[in-house]
């Protein structure tokens, strides 16, 4: 296995890196198969302590063409080279401890979302960071969305005007089986507003370009998994919620989440209104459209996403257009583009819903990012 740094051919510098996935469950191969679409992604080892997992990764592996090496601990990971990146895709309670352990060793790191399960484990990590001089990068990969990254393009262009309301609605299925169940349990995943509403509070932030200084949430658990037990115990997660969020220069946002609603023709809807119009995009269907409020008539506008990029993940692209930007961050020496700090107030906002919904009571932040 290569050692993580800068390597040179006679023909300069080398675009080519060496990956290692830590967490091969549904995550870790979604990075599988879009690692085998990104030039100069080289997988060269998978590590899980699961057999099953294992064993899946290596079927689609022989599907990929793919050849690596196989482990069932970081350790011994380690001990056989440093790969230039890894990408940790292990259970959400796990990412705090890993990163630990691969932060030892220096490579570059992509971190799947949730950050951390806890605000206190993301605040420490977040400082421990600001010393790490390799490139880390938190797996918040809903901005890439293309038909997303197209709607926020032209929101941040200023069309609507100045945003004063944003609406995110994420109408879907339940949350899936994982290994162990781990996911049933707010312990293990931070709670449904931490584990899945991460991705929708980072583009709450990243659309407005403004930071939060209060949560108001209403949520339950009322349809979901109430008929399984585990151990003795019934999952714990909410499976609807709203929550309204007030930024610093005034915008409100709004988060409508249910996830007994597959029969949903949209997955995911995210409306921006300012005092000239209304921009609003919608997965699947890819359609950003304008409505001004001059009722000139709605302009829509399709965006498309390369079949190949949509057939490698569950993300509409998202995935695929992500690894694609940290390998040249990787390659280049560039900045995350969503970064520990990022990170840390994603799963801020979604610990702040969560302690709202427990309460019943408005949850103030005051998060100032530094620099």
């Amino acid at each position: 296995m290569r050692i993580a740094g800068q390597r040179r051919t006679g023909f300069g510098v080398s675009t080519t890196r060496s990956y290692a996935i830590i967490g091969c469950g549904m995550m870790g191969r979604e990075h599988m198969r879009n690692i085998a679409l990104v030039d100069g992604a080289e997988l060269v080892a998978i590590v899980d302590p699961d057999a099953g997992s294992r064993q899946a990764a290596a079927e689609l592996a022989e599907e990929l063409g793919q050849t690596f090496a196989v482990y069932e601990d970081t350790q011994a990971l380690f001990a056989s080279g440093i790969p230039d990146a890894v990408i940790i895709a292990s259970p959400n309670f796990t990412h705090y401890g890993v990163m630990q352990e691969v932060m030892k060793y220096g490579p570059a790191i992509l971190v799947e979302k949730p950050f951390c399960t806890t605000v206190a484990d993301a605040e420490a990590l977040e400082r421990q960071l600001q010393a790490y001089d390799p490139l880390v990068w938190v797996g918040l990969e809903y901005r890439y969305m293309p038909p997303v990254a197209r709607f926020i393009e032209r929101v941040q262009a200023g069309e609507a005007g100045d945003v004063r309301m944003l609406t995110i609605r994420e109408h879907r299925f339940p949350f899936l089986k994982k290994v162990g169940d781990w996911n049933r349990f707010n312990r293990n995943s931070g709670g449904t507003l931490v584990e899945k509403c991460c991705h929708f509070f980072d583009l709450m932030r990243h659309t407005l370009q403004d930071e939060p200084v209060r949560i108001f949430a209403s949520g339950a658990q009322d349809v979901n998994h109430l008929d399984e037990v585990y151990d003795g115990e019934v999952p714990d997660i909410l499976d609807n919620a709203y929550v309204i969020v007030d930024f610093k220069r005034g915008a409100r946002a709004v988060l409508d989440l249910c996830m007994f609603a597959e029969g949903a023709e949209q997955q995911e809807e995210i409306i921006a209104v300012g005092e000239v119009g209304r921009l609003d995009v919608t997965i699947p269907a890819a359609k950003v459209r304008w409505s001004p409020r001059d009722k000139s008539g709605v302009q829509v506008e399709h965006v498309e996403t390369p079949p190949d990029a949509l057939a490698a993940g569950d993300h509409h692209g998202a995935t695929y257009f992500q690894l694609q930007n940290f390998h040249a961050a990787l390659v280049g020496g560039g900045a995350p583009a969503l970064s520990a700090l990022d990170g840390l107030s994603s799963v801020a906002m979604g610990a702040a819903a969560q302690e709202s919904i427990a309460t019943g009571l408005p949850v103030a932040l005051n998060f100032e990012p530094e620099g």
